[in-house]
């Protein structure tokens, strides 16, 4: 099973890479590809160029054996679809299972991405949760756990595609916001980031700096 993980990354921090690393050795996962989005469709442009959030994504994973850096989204023009994404992997992985990483607040939004009814056709969705998460999710989304939801990895990899996996990672309230405002405020964001993010966004001047 090959994992994916989406995200403007826009800076990519701690609260990223331990549920990512945790989920890759938890399901056993052949790798988790990391792919930076280039035009967020349900958000503002990120603060920095897509250039920038892959490099940092680069230094960040450099040396975890199984992360991968995709750039596939930022080669491709327009908005970043998750949908386009997985069906460009799945041509290209056409003997693996693809499991889409989000957390449970993007899971909560899931029924508002585009072609969000063919995801579930191309991959399994791997749902990290935080104990003590209080994310409220709707009854669309409920419905969808309901009824695609499996209990057990095993479970997970009996099938090509189409189940909803939920799975305990360690809580870290690290936000990309509260970083980016750190920097702009001149504070000292270092130990939300790896250092060599935190170089690269002091070298590159980066959020305000």
């Amino acid at each position: 099973m090959i994992g994916i993980f989406g995200g403007t990354f826009d800076p990519v921090h701690f609260g990223h890479l331990r549920p990512a690393l945790e989920v890759l050795q938890g399901l056993s996962l052949q790798q988790v590809r990391w792919i930076p989005s280039r035009q967020p469709p349900h958000r503002g442009a990120p603060d920095v160029s897509p250039e920038h959030r892959a490099a940092m994504v680069r230094l960040a994973i450099q040396g975890v054996d199984g992360f991968i850096l995709d750039t596939r989204e930022l080669d491709r023009e327009g908005p970043s679809y998750m949908a386009d994404s997985l069906r460009s992997l799945h041509k290209e992985f056409a003997e693996d299972s693809l499991c889409l990483l989000l957390g449970m607040d993007a899971f909560a939004g899931f029924t508002r991405w585009h072609q969000w009814q063919d995801i579930l056709g191309l991959a399994h969705m791997v749902v990290c949760h935080r104990p003590g998460d209080h994310v409220e999710i709707p009854g669309s989304c409920i419905k969808l756990m309901q009824e695609y939801g499996c209990e057990t990895a095993e479970q997970l990899r009996s099938k090509s595609a189409g189940c909803i996996y939920t799975y305990a990672v360690t809580q870290l309230e690290i936000s990309a916001t509260a970083i980016r405002e750190a920097y702009r405020n001149g504070r000292d964001a270092r130990f939300l980031l790896p250092d060599a993010v935190h170089a690269y966004i002091r070298q590159n001047g980066l959020y305000g700096q």
